[in-house]
């Protein structure tokens, strides 16, 4: 196992089921397929069916949709996140939202039909895959009350403080989209005038 993907798979295992052992991780790690991504690059499609979850290993990615003709950012991920389109891995249907390219960088991709099958054969496989579902249901949760109960100065606040990579790293755009908010009130919102 190279390096990268030793570091990987350890990282993203150990924030979600930190005690999968050695074999387990090697397991995990024997069914994915690399992916280097250029800048830019759309790495799923609109209209595409996803089959994998993705683990980015180094850059940042963006999932994304468009709503009434404009561009709106769903999530960031960067190293040891997973990425997934659950809706269209889970039942095989087209996706809606996209895979973005933000930087260069690699991923690592797990096929679900693989990780189903070894999570049937291995309990350790299976409570990683859970956990995975687990966070994202969770992330989507969060990111939904935020939209519902929160002002746009703490919803800007909240992804400072779980998410600071995004601040330094995201165009101002994916970000006030993200935010759902305008590039001009995320502006006034990091002068502090909102």
């Amino acid at each position: 196992m190279d390096t990268l993907l030793k570091e990987t798979i350890n990282e993203t295992v150990n924030r979600r089921f930190p005690e999968m052992t050695i074999e387990s991780r090697k397991l995990l790690a024997s069914i994915v397929t690399r992916k280097d991504m250029e800048k830019g690059e759309i790495l799923l499609k609109e209209g595409q069916v996803s089959h994998h979850f993705v683990v980015v290993a180094k850059g940042m990615v963006r999932q994304f949709y468009y709503k009434n003709g404009k561009d709106v950012t769903e999530h960031f991920s960067y190293e040891g996140d997973i990425v997934i389109c659950i809706e269209s891995v889970l039942q095989q249907e087209p996706t809606r939202l996209m895979i973005e390219a933000l930087e260069a960088g690699t991923l690592y991709l797990i096929p679900a039909d693989q990780l189903l099958k070894l999570s049937k054969e291995s309990w350790e496989i299976n409570m990683f895959y859970r956990k995975m579902l687990e966070y994202s249901l969770i992330v989507s949760q969060k990111k939904a009350d935020s939209w519902r109960f929160e002002t746009a100065r703490e919803r800007y606040l909240r992804l400072m403080e779980t998410q600071p990579e995004v601040i330094k790293r995201a165009p101002l755009a994916h970000i006030a989209s993200y935010l759902l908010m305008t590039p001009e009130t995320l502006s006034r919102v990091r002068a502090g005038a909102l």
